[in-house]
C-alpha cells in the first residue's frame, strides 16, 4: 500500500527499473505527479526526455531532452495533435522516453486512442519508453486494457510533505517559523488537502499577524467538500448535551482515548437505504460500490459500528457528537451524492472520496453508521462494523429527565412538563423548541407533538423484536432484550409531574 510520496516514487522507480511500458498514474494533482514521476525516472546517467500531451496545447517537451524528442515525433505534423494521433506517432520517440497523456479518460474508451494505448505496449517494453496516463483519483481504465497497464495511485501529502510545505511557505512570506504546536495544528488542517489546494489554504490564512487556523480549517473545509458526498459537520456538540444512551457513550470514550484510537469519525446516516439493492440492481453501480467499500475496509482495517433504533433516538446526534467529543474531525460520508449517470463515475467518486478520508485519517478511521433497519444492509458489509451493533430504544424516565434538563437549560424554560410516556429525545426537544419560540406553556406545546411511540408503534415493536437477544443496549450494559426492557419500564414507570 502506498502512503508517502517517497513510497510512490520507489513504485515509479521499480517500474521503469522493469522495464514497464504502460502506466496509469490516479491522481488530484497531475502537476504534482508529473514532477515525482520526473524526478524518479531522471538518471545520473543523462536526462530522461520528458514529453506532454494534453488536450490544449497538444505535444510539448517538458526539459531539454523532451523538446527534440518531440521534433521528431512531429515531423511535418502540427503540434496540436490529437490523443489517437499522438499514439499513433509515438513509435518515433526515442529510448527511454516518458510520455505523459493528461487527462485520457476523457477519450480512452473511444477506439482509436484505445487501441493506440495498447499498440505502444510491445513497442516500449523494447524500446524502454514509458507512457504515463495521468487521471483523477478513482478512474477505471478500459476493460481492454485492465490487464496490460499498471495502475498506481498518488497518495495525498503526508503530514511531513505538509510540514515542509508549511515551513517553505513561512520562509516565502518573510515570516517567523510557527512554533512546534502550531506546526502541528496547522499539518492536521491540511491533511486530506492535495498539494496545490493545500498550498493555496496555507497562503490564504497567513497575514502578518501569522497563521490564521480558523480560517484555514474552513478552507480546509471547503477544499473536501469539493469531493462529492463528503461533507464536513460542524456541530460542536457534545455527549454531555446528549441525554441517556449512556452504554454507547460510555464505549465511545473509551475507543475515542484508547490505543489506535481514530483520527476521524466517519458518520453514514441511514446505511440501509444508500445500499438498498446492492447484488440486484440492473445497472450493477450499488453492487460496484458494496464491494469498494468492502474491500476498502477490509484492507485499511477500518473499524466500524451500526446504530438501529427508531427516529428520533439520538443514533444520529451521538454519532456527530463523537467527533467533537474526542476534539478530531466528523465528515459525513453521503453515498446517494456520489451516484453519477455516467459509466463508471460512481465508483471513480467513490473512491475518491475514499481516498480523502484514508488521507485525513492517517489510516484511523472510525466508521459510524445508523439505520432504521437492518434487515435489507448486506451480511458480508455488517461483519465489517467489527465494533458491535447497538441498538437505540425509546429512553426511559431517567433518560428524559436528563434530556428535559439540557433543553430547559438551553432555552431559559420553565414550568410543569407534559406526559412525556413514550416520547423520544427529538420529539422533547422540538416540545421545549416550540415552547421558546411560541411563548406558550410545555404541556400547550405539548399538544403539538405527536410522538413516534404512536405514529410508527408497529414499526417500534417490530425493531425491538429484531434486536432482542441480537445487538448491544446502547442505554444498558450488555444486550438489549425485550425482558429487560420490561422490567426497566416497570421499576421506573412514571412521569416527571409525578417525581416532582
Amino acid at each position: 500500500m502506498i502512503r508517502s510520496t517517497e513510497d510512490f516514487r520507489a513504485m515509479v522507480k521499480a517500474a521503469r527499473r522493469v522495464g514497464t511500458p504502460l502506466v496509469a498514474v490516479r491522481t488530484a494533482d497531475p502537476a504534482s505527479a508529473i514532477a515525482n514521476i520526473s524526478d524518479s525516472v531522471n538518471t545520473k546517467k543523462g536526462e530522461t526526455p520528458l514529453v506532454v500531451w494534453d488536450f490544449v496545447t497538444g505535444i510539448q517537451g517538458r526539459n531539454d531532452s523532451g523538446k527534440p524528442a518531440v521534433a521528431k515525433i512531429l515531423g511535418e505534423n502540427s503540434p496540436a495533435l490529437g490523443p489517437g494521433d499522438v499514439l499513433g506517432l509515438a513509435h518515433r520517440l526515442a529510448a527511454d522516453t516518458v510520455l505523459f497523456l493528461l487527462n485520457p479518460q476523457r477519450v480512452w474508451e473511444q477506439p482509436d486512442v484505445l487501441q493506440g494505448i495498447w499498440n505502444l505496449r510491445d513497442v516500449f517494453k523494447e524500446g524502454g519508453q514509458m507512457l504515463v496516463l495521468v487521471t483523477p483519483p478513482g478512474s477505471i481504465l478500459p476493460v481492454e486494457l485492465q490487464n496490460d497497464v499498471m495502475t498506481i495511485d498518488e497518495p495525498l501529502p503526508s503530514a511531513a510533505d505538509l510540514d515542509q510545505l508549511l515551513l517553505a511557505t513561512f520562509e516565502s512570506a518573510k515570516l517567523r517559523e510557527p512554533n512546534g504546536e502550531t506546526r502541528q495544528k496547522a499539518v492536521d488542517a491540511l491533511i486530506g488537502l492535495a498539494a496545490f489546494p493545500a498550498e493555496q489554504a496555507l497562503a490564504m490564512s497567513l497575514s502578518k499577524a501569522g497563521l490564521d487556523l480558523g480560517l484555514l480549517w474552513e478552507r480546509k473545509r471547503q477544499a473536501v467538500e469539493q469531493t462529492p458526498g463528503l461533507t464536513v459537520w460542524q456541530g460542536g456538540e457534545t455527549f454531555d448535551q446528549i441525554g441517556g444512551c449512556d452504554n454507547i457513550k460510555r464505549f465511545l470514550r473509551a475507543v475515542l482515548e484508547g490505543e489506535e484510537a481514530p483520527s476521524v469519525i466517519v458518520f453514514v446516516d441511514e446505511i440501509e437505504k444508500a445500499f438498498a439493492g446492492s447484488g440486484t440492481d440492473m445497472s450493477g453501480v450499488k453492487t460496484e460500490m458494496t464491494g469498494t467499500m468492502l474491500s476498502w475496509m477490509q484492507d485499511r482495517g477500518a473499524d466500524g459500528l451500526i446504530f438501529i433504533g427508531p427516529p428520533g433516538a439520538a443514533k444520529s446526534a451521538v454519532a456527530k457528537a463523537a467527533g467533537a467529543t474526542a476534539g478530531i474531525p466528523t465528515i459525513a460520508f453521503d453515498l446517494s451524492a456520489m451516484q453519477s449517470s455516467l459509466v463508471g463515475g460512481s465508483g471513480e467518486r467513490l473512491r475518491a472520496a475514499l481516498q480523502v478520508v484514508d488521507a485525513i485519517s492517517h489510516g484511523r478511521s472510525l466508521w459510524i453508521a445508523t439505520c432504521n433497519s437492518i434487515t435489507s444492509l448486506p451480511p458480508e458489509l455488517r461483519r465489517r462494523f467489527t465494533l458491535g451493533t447497538f441498538f437505540f430504544d425509546l429512553p426511559q424516565a431517567e433518560e428524559r429527565k436528563a434530556i428535559w434538563d439540557i433543553y430547559l437549560a438551553k432555552w431559559n424554560l420553565s414550568g410543569s412538563l407534559p406526559d412525556d410516556e413514550g416520547w423520544t429525545g427529538a420529539e422533547i426537544k422540538e416540545c421545549a423548541r416550540k415552547a421558546w419560540r411560541l411563548r406558550l406553556p410545555l404541556c400547550e406545546s405539548a399538544e403539538y407533538i405527536v410522538p413516534v411511540s404512536r405514529s410508527a408503534a408497529d414499526q417500534i415493536e417490530s425493531l425491538r423484536r429484531q434486536a432482542s437477544g441480537r445487538f448491544l443496549s446502547a442505554a444498558q450494559p450488555g444486550i438489549f432484550t425485550s425482558e429487560a426492557r420490561q422490567a426497566a419500564v416497570a421499576a421506573g414507570k412514571r412521569t416527571f409531574r409525578d417525581a416532582d
